[in-house]
């Protein structure tokens, strides 16, 4: 795999704009001075995390003695937390703090842009060829850059979808992350069973 193709993977992996109407629900809570400030601290936030499972996932996982699996399941229960509370909002949104309450590194930072899936597969590469880890932190660095720069201009597809819109936009994100949170717990259990098993 070339660095243009991890970095295309890694991107959509991170899907951002899956994660507009998710960030766009929690952004609106915070006081809009501060918005861009709390976006940039948690996409910087996410970039220090996703390195440091590039470079040391593998031996953060066994010190602790913790398997990858184990990754993917509490992502997707985290997930579907979240994902329950997108579909049934609360006074609090999506991140269940009171309104104008800064979220600090969960949820945006970890598990939307900082995800079970994008960790482990930054593991799965420093695993497959550790030789190569200039090309993979290029390929990281470049899908994270792209995939913040979508994101920080979600003022524009707020003003486009309105706010009726991007209610119903988070509903719908919201059933899709019930699902793809299911998937995930459901993928690090089977895993770790075959694992187990064998």
């Amino acid at each position: 795999m070339d660095i243009f193709s991890a970095a295309v993977m890694l991107f959509l992996i991170m899907d951002p704009l899956g994660n507009l109407p998710i960030f766009a629900s929690i952004l609106r809570h915070i006081d809009p001075k501060k918005r861009r400030k709390v976006l940039i601290r948690e996409l910087l936030f996410a970039l220090v995390i996703m390195l440091m499972f590039l470079f040391a996932g593998e031996a953060i996982l066994n010190f602790l003695n913790l398997r990858s699996e184990s990754v993917s399941i509490a992502g997707g229960i985290i997930l579907f937390l979240i994902a329950i509370k997108m579909i049934f909002p609360s006074p609090g949104g999506v991140t269940g703090l009171p309104a104008g309450e800064e979220p600090f590194i969960v949820p945006m930072a970890i598990p939307l842009m900082a995800g079970p899936s994008i960790l482990a597969a930054l593991i799965l590469l420093a695993h497959t060829d550790s030789s190569r880890m200039l090309d993979w932190t290029i390929a990281l660095v470049s899908a994270w850059g792209v995939s913040a720069f979508i994101l920080m201009f979600y003022k524009g597809f707020t003003r486009i979808l309105g706010e009726k819109g991007l209610t119903a936009v988070e509903r719908l994100m919201g059933m899709v992350l019930v699902m793809i949170s299911v998937q995930m717990f459901l993928d690090g259990v089977a895993n770790y069973l075959n694992k187990s098993v064998s």
